[in-house]
């Protein structure tokens, strides 16, 4: 139910998602079971052309209520457990599911998966994992708007979450880890992000220090390959939001400069639209919690879905869990 075009661009990703996947794959769609039916069927009439298939591999699970945008987070889960996000979610933790995409409220999915999924033990907070497309090969930017205020040591735990992602998901050797900063100087940065440099070199990753805003779009810098950023969520989202202007900006710029169309431009450079990604996983939450973008086409819930059956094929939470739990008693 959530997300600017809900539920008919939720229902149609289901459906293209199903569409695309194997037969073995099937999807519960949660919410107001009358409204959830009534874009079904008319998307099955003749809308979803060629994904009528789809229909015998679709749960409906209802669910009433329905956390708006604008609620706190916190007191909208406490107040609607019959919510869309709090049902799905428990269908997870019950064994019923496998994982669960939402393009609703961001900081509600955060704290329902916290609580509902619970996190891997020695972890203080989530973290939102978003790929970004590069010169090179995407890097996953971590956390990118789950937390606004992070402590050293939470970005620490940010790195070994993304190390882990990079190398699960991604299929990453060795990930190269970067401190987004203000230069690559160690004694650049605020207080945090200084102290969070010192950690991380003691950490036992594949540190390659400091890194700048301009090295993102790279994938690299002059100390290495990067395959994983640590910031917090409030440089990490501001980031993201920038990220996502620049691929309409250039095709607009370039279509009214030569003349070309802009849908082949968009096309050629749609490794920049967030509609190919799909979601962002919540690393940390004991199971598999895709935050997909609140504007998301049912195109973009299609890619999110298959994100959420690659976290869950390669065993990515199982992964996290014992690898944490290595560090854990190495420092000990």
């Amino acid at each position: 139910m959530g997300g600017d075009f809900a539920p008919r661009a939720t229902v149609a990703g289901a459906l293209a998602a199903l569409a695309d996947v194997g037969a073995e794959h099937s999807v519960q769609l949660v919410g107001q079971s009358d409204v959830i039916s009534r874009e079904l069927e008319a998307l099955l009439d003749g809308e979803a052309a060629g994904v009528t298939d789809g229909r015998a591999r679709i749960e409906i699970i209802e669910a009433p209520d329905v956390i708006q945008m604008g609620e706190r987070p916190s007191a909208a889960i406490r107040s609607k457990p019959k919510s869309s996000m709090m049902v799905g979610l428990k269908l997870q933790a019950e064994g019923r599911s496998d994982g669960f995409v939402s393009a609703g409220s961001t900081g509600a999915q955060m704290a329902a998966s916290t609580v509902v999924l619970r996190l891997h033990p020695g972890l203080t907070r989530p973290a939102i994992a978003t790929l970004f497309p590069t010169s090179r090969a995407p890097i996953a930017v971590l956390d990118s708007g789950a937390n606004v205020d992070c402590s050293a040591e939470e970005l620490v735990q940010f790195a070994r979450l993304g190390v882990v992602y990079a190398e699960t998901v991604l299929g990453r050797q060795d990930p190269g880890v970067g401190l987004l900063s203000i230069g690559e100087e160690a004694e650049k940065g605020n207080a945090v992000v200084k102290e969070a440099h010192q950690l991380l070199r003691a950490a036992g990753l594949n540190f390659i220090g400091n890194v700048e805003g301009r090295d993102l779009p790279n994938g690299a810098c002059d100390r290495g390959a990067i395959d994983v950023v640590i910031c917090d969520g409030f440089v990490g989202n501001i980031i993201l939001k920038l990220y996502e202007a620049i691929g309409p900006m250039i095709s607009g710029m370039l279509g009214k400069a030569l003349g070309t169309d802009e849908d082949s431009l968009r096309e050629a450079l749609k490794s920049l639209d967030y509609n190919e990604y799909g979601g962002a996983p919540l690393l940390g939450v004991r199971g598999v919690s895709i935050i997909s973008h609140g504007k998301s086409s049912s195109r973009a819930i299609k890619n999110a879905i298959r994100a959420a059956i690659r976290a869950v094929d390669t065993g990515m939470s199982d992964h996290m869990g014992r690898r944490l739990g290595e560090a854990a008693g190495a420092s000990s």
